[in-house]
This record gives structure tokens, sequence and C-alpha cells, in this order.
């Protein structure tokens, strides 16, 4: 079995920015408060006519792009999100559709905030077992479609945007460039973050959240890095979901990571949900903060109050 590895990657956010002066003239807020308790200053919000998918197409085109392949090199579309209005057709078959692909596999990833991580580990699973040579894989979705903009305490946390990776087969003889997974979940804590009801809303328990992650979290993003056969003191780089700053700063600490550069995007993006991972990836990348072969840490959570990370080489 070949192993596989991130080839390239893209990010894209709707042109709207909302600051926290704009949501102090919406709800009992101020800049003051939002930045004290979440550490967020600005997020992109969608327009009514800018869907998940169309979200998701512009990442995964820049991908493509960046990693010099077309959209019919592409045989498996996998698609993180919680946030697709209808069933069928799904955001994998929509986006092939938009990105003008023959005729890949399709299927989306409903993991919440810790999906692209969980899809990711499922591209590196097909391309090793044989079931896919070339995986696009995108995190995206419109959490203002399912914000209460009356609550102050979860409509300041939101945005919207997505991101997308390029993973293709490492060359036989060639270190695979993404790590195993270390993947879970706490069933009897699932209602600690929902998107249910009809129209559906986004809630949480901030304070079990922020305990739950700030305690448990550490040990299993060390778990992930063993897995690897790599030290935290090892990583050039973290890149953990972009829930809220007093959730990602000391989760960054405890995981031990003394020499790699933190992601910070939820500072500027908000919680994107499945796209805050690779959409502050790609930033990273972008940027110059980290470079071609550096081990970063991927690492997911929320939603379900389910995880997943891995270490994975960057492209």
């Amino acid at each position: 079995m070949s192993g596989s590895r991130i080839t390239a990657l893209g990010h894209y956010q709707p042109a709207r920015v909302l600051t926290n002066e704009d949501l102090a003239s919406m709800v009992d807020t101020s800049d003051a408060w939002i930045t004290s308790r979440v550490g967020i200053r600005t997020r992109h919000i969608a327009g009514s006519d800018e869907p998940v998918d169309e979200l998701a197409a512009h990442a995964a085109a820049k991908a493509l792009a960046a990693a010099g392949r077309t959209p019919d090199e592409i045989d498996l579309v996998l698609v993180a999100t919680s946030t697709a209005i209808d069933r069928s057709p799904n955001m994998a078959a929509r986006v092939a559709a938009r990105l003008g692909m023959p005729g890949p596999a399709v299927m989306d990833v409903n993991v919440v905030c810790a999906g692209f991580t969980h899809a990711l580990a499922t591209a590196d699973h097909a391309v090793r077992a044989g079931g896919a040579h070339r995986v696009l894989v995108v995190g995206a979705d419109k959490m203002s479609d399912v914000t209460d903009w009356t609550d102050r305490t979860t409509c300041v946390l939101v945005g919207d945007g997505a991101g997308a990776a390029v993973v293709e087969a490492a060359a036989p003889g060639t270190e695979s460039g993404i790590g195993p997974v270390l993947w879970g979940s706490v069933p009897e804590m699932g209602n600690a973050v929902r998107i249910e009801g009809t129209p559906p809303r986004f809630a949480q328990e901030g304070q079990s959240v922020y305990r739950w992650a700030t305690t448990r979290l550490p040990a299993f993003a060390r778990r992930a890095c063993e897995k690897a056969g790599l030290t935290p003191a090892d990583l050039a780089a973290v890149v953990l979901h972009q829930a809220n700053l007093r959730i990602v700063e000391p989760l960054a600490r405890r995981i031990g990571a003394v020499n790699a550069v933190v992601a910070r995007d939820v500072v500027d993006s908000g919680n994107t949900s499945a796209a805050s991972i690779p959409l502050a990836f790609s930033k990273f990348v972008e940027q110059g903060a980290v470079s071609a072969g550096d081990p970063v840490l991927l690492f997911g959570f929320g939603g379900n109050l389910s995880y997943a990370g891995q270490v994975v080489r960057c492209p």
C-alpha cells in the first residue's frame, strides 16, 4: 500500500467582513466583551447568493491550480460540512459539477468542526487501499446560515469560508506525508455542541466545551504525534480547530509544541467549523510561515465532541 501526501492547499473567504463594532449595533455586545472572551475581531460572512458549494468550489479551484492538476485528474471528492441545506445532491457532487469533473466518487463528511481532519484521514485511507489516486478534500461551512443573530453568545463566534487540499499517492519508496490519524468521540457529551431544529440553529454549552478541550485534548494531540513517530517539540506548526482564542492558545501550550508556530486565524476569520483548519493551514503556506516538508499537527474537535488529528508534511 502506498502512503499519501498533501500536494497543495487553497482557501476562500467571502468579501463581506463583519467587525465587532458591526455586531455591537446588532446585539448587546462590544468589541471589548468579544475580544476578552473569544479573541475574535472580524469574520467573513457570505451573502444569500453564496451557497456552501460555491465557497467550497472557489477553495478547491485554488488548490487544484496550486497542485498543477486539472479537475479530470481527481477520482474522489470529499467535502466536510455541517451546513448543507439540501440532502441531495450532496456538497461533493455540487463541487464536482461546478469544477466540471467528469465522474469522481463524491462523498460528504459531517463531523462538524472535526470534519476536515476526518475527511483527510479518509482520503489517506482510500489512497493506501488503492481506492483512489488523487483526492480533493474540502472543508466548507456557511455558519451564518445556522446562526441566531440575536444570541450574543453564539453570533459573535461564527464566520464563513472554505479550505481545500489535494491529496495524492506518495511516490514509491518515499515517506508518506500524512501520518496515522488519532480520532474518537465522547458520545455522552454530544449535546454540548449542536446544530439542530427547524430552522437549524447553532448552540453550545461553552464552559463544558472549554473544560473538555483544554484538559482532555492535549493528551490526544500528543498521541497523534507519537503515532507519526515525533514529539511535540519536533513540530514546525500547530493548526488546531479555530474555535476561539481562549481554547486555541492554552491547548497549544499544553501540547508542548515549544518550537511551533501556532495558527490564530480565529482572530480574523471567526469559527468557520470544518473550514477552519484548511483555511488557517493554507494561509500559513501562502504567508511562508511554514516550509515544504515541515511537520505540522492538524487537530480538529467540536461537534459530537468528536476529535481527529494527524501530523502532515507541509506541501
